[in-house]
């Protein structure tokens, strides 16, 4: 047997231990590990430095350094990979110490938002974080990415522009950036188009892989992407829902967040999180069973703050409780449950909970609805679908003056069917 593909690179983790984090050291490069292991790459090694503010020139410290590269050429690692964004320098600095290239948690992030790009939309946003992200890296950025064969961080815009100088970088990104714009309107005119039809929008936001995905597919029976890695689903998806007692909504899950998200992924995907702008509720899914429920709670109600939705009508929906077994998880939920008062408990996977979802996202849809009690004449027919497809239907009846019905309707159908109409 000839292998005809590169082995996969092995990568060695290394994380600043520092007082007051918000999360573990051990935790956060458990949670580097499974980013770094959904690039396609393997790890080979990982080392936690306690320090109590980072090394201005190598992060870590010279001596701690020079012991990482005696480390990481024991266990044969190809590169270093940093749990927090990394200066200019410092990248340098560690990559002159331990021979290695050395990347960061946001080249890993964005290596994976290059691979799972589908959309035009969402492959144009990769490639202006990316170059944003290089641009002050230009100094010495071309030695390591001119290498045969790629890895981490190299993925996305291509040797032949990268290889080039700032003032080139610049033109692609005005460049880039005006395409984006047009691809922006015409959502925009799409969304503009759905908000004429009035549904309600309910938008599934959350930290990365707590089964968004999963739990909008058995509410709307989708088809979208279910996988156990991080980002899974970049581009949002929006589907109709049908309601317990009639009518719809619309449904869309949108990305996923993550601790330490890279400001330039969060401004060039501001365009896809603007699908959050047209949310009339946000239903933020969170893992019931994850040891760092809270600090995920937390990380995804900032992110939405720096949106400017922390105002949004939202309901919190702990999925996974299917995980939550024996004592000790019955003393989890119990604790959640007196913590996060109105939250509804779901598991996707089993379909456990997901009943009383749909009835308060029913109830959320139904909060403004006014009660109609009208006659649509039989030459307007249509009128009585769209309040099945949008309202309540209690009561018709059919007369010589045309359908008699009672309903449960939004306003603005409301108005519409209280305005005098002839036959």
């Amino acid at each position: 047997m000839i292998e005809t593909h590169a082995p996969a690179e092995r990568a060695y983790l290394v994380a600043l231990d520092r007082p007051r984090a918000r999360f573990d050291a051990d935790d956060s490069l458990d949670e580097l590990g499974a980013l770094v292991e959904a690039t396609g790459a393997v790890v080979a090694g990982r080392v936690v430095q306690q320090r109590r503010a980072p090394d201005p020139k190598t992060w870590i410290g010279k001596g701690k350094a020079e012991e990482l590269s005696r480390e990481a050429a024991r266990v044969n690692a190809d590169l270093i990979v940093a749990d927090e964004e990394l200066t200019p320098t410092q990248q340098r600095s560690l990559e002159a110490v331990t021979s290695r290239r050395v990347v960061d948690r946001s080249a890993v992030i964005l290596d994976i938002f290059a691979r799972h790009a589908r959309t035009r939309e969402g492959r144009l946003q990769v490639e202006v974080a990316q170059y944003e992200y290089q641009l002050p890296r230009l100094k010495g950025i071309w030695k390591g990415l001119s290498r045969l064969g790629g890895g981490i961080g190299t993925r996305g815009p291509g040797e032949s522009l990268l290889e080039t100088d700032r003032r080139v970088i610049e033109r692609r990104l005005l460049d880039l950036r005006a395409r984006l714009s047009e691809v922006q309107q015409q959502r925009e005119r799409s969304r503009q188009s759905r908000t004429r039809e009035g549904l309600f929008l309910a938008a599934l936001v959350g930290y990365t892989n707590v089964g968004k995905s999963t739990l909008m597919n058995a509410l709307a029976g989708a088809d979208v992407l279910v996988a156990d890695q991080p980002f899974a689903t970049l581009d949002p998806t929006t589907r109709r829902m049908a309601l317990p007692r009639g009518g719809a909504i619309l449904l869309s899950d949108t990305v996923g967040f993550v601790n330490k998200l890279p400001p330039t992924l969060v401004a060039a995907f501001r365009a896809t999180l603007e699908e959050l702008n047209d949310a009339d509720l946000l239903v933020h899914v969170a893992d019931a069973g994850h040891p760092n429920i809270h600090e995920r709670i937390a990380v995804v109600r900032e992110t939405l703050s720096s949106l400017g939705l922390s105002d949004r009508p939202s309901l919190i929906v702990f999925n996974k409780v299917d995980t939550l077994r024996g004592p000790e998880g019955a003393s989890v939920r119990e604790a959640l449950e007196g913590e996060f008062p109105g939250a509804v408990f779901t598991s996707a996977s089993t379909g456990g909970g997901l009943d009383a979802l749909r009835a308060r996202l029913a109830e959320a849809a139904a909060r403004d609805f006014k009660r109609v009690r009208v006659v649509v004449p039989y030459s307007q027919g249509a009128l009585v679908q769209r309040v099945r497809e949008r309202g309540t239907l209690h009561n018709t009846a059919y007369s010589e003056a045309g359908i008699e019905i009672e309903a449960d309707v939004p306003p603005d159908l409301a108005r519409e069917l209280n305005q005098p109409r002839s036959a």
